[in-house]
């Protein structure tokens, strides 16, 4: 009676680990700070598990998460080419590993984009020494130089926090329509799934043997006009 006591103790608390994972629920342009999930896609995972973290490669949920293939309603809000965009989580990154953030154009409307078309780099956030980039808002500014139209910008936490164990992908999309901007197309770009490999060094390091100076970010260069 004892043992089954202790291993319904030791799911419990395993369940409550693993539903209190973060997520990115939040945009905010510039100082204006929008409720959760207009603006970004919401995950479809059961109630209980809140947030799981996408661990297989090949997997289409690398784009947007669980669920986020479809836009459910989500709305897709105004921003101009040079403006500053905020991702808020429900509670902080708390697992180490990089930060980054994603543009895709859509063909069409944002709406109706599943994102596999090609992405590019907007942003990375690494190792400063054996320091990580742990915070509830993560900020940058949409590229001067792109065209306008309908985009979904992908942030995307990596936890390396189990060397030997599979990297824990954690994303969220937001639908947005670019004004201004120019003419240059974004490069390098890559398609997702596709842009991360089981033996990229970013995704095998072993962040508690020596410092971060020498760490690699997964995926493409970030594109800079």
């Amino acid at each position: 009676m004892k043992s089954l006591l202790k291993l319904t103790v030791l799911a419990a608390a395993a369940i409550n680990s693993v539903a209190g994972h973060y997520i990115f629920q939040q945009l905010s342009v510039g100082s204006t700070k929008f409720p959760a999930w207009k603006y970004v896609r919401r995950n479809s995972n059961p109630a209980w598990l809140q947030n799981g973290p996408v661990t297989d490669l090949n997997s289409k949920d690398l784009r947007c998460n669980v669920g986020g293939l479809v836009s459910n309603g989500t709305e897709t809000v105004a921003i101009k080419a040079g403006d500053e965009f905020t991702f808020t989580l429900d509670t902080a990154v708390y697992h180490v590993g990089p930060t980054s953030i994603y543009m895709s154009k859509a063909p069409g409307l944002a709406a109706d984009y599943d994102g596999s078309g090609p992405w590019f780099k907007i942003f990375d956030w690494g190792p400063t020494g054996t320091q990580w980039k742990l915070s509830n808002t993560y900020s940058a500014k949409v590229p001067t130089c792109i065209p306008a139209g309908e985009y979904l910008i992908r942030i995307q936490q990596i936890g390396i926090h189990n060397p030997g164990a599979a990297p824990q992908f954690y994303i969220s999309c937001a639908q947005v329509k670019v004004t201004g901007g120019g003419n240059t197309n974004p490069s390098p770009t890559a398609l997702i799934p596709g842009a991360f490999k089981a033996n990229d060094p970013g995704l095998t390091t072993n962040v508690y043997a020596g410092g971060g100076g020498n760490y690699i970010v997964p995926g493409p260069a970030v594109f800079k006009c």
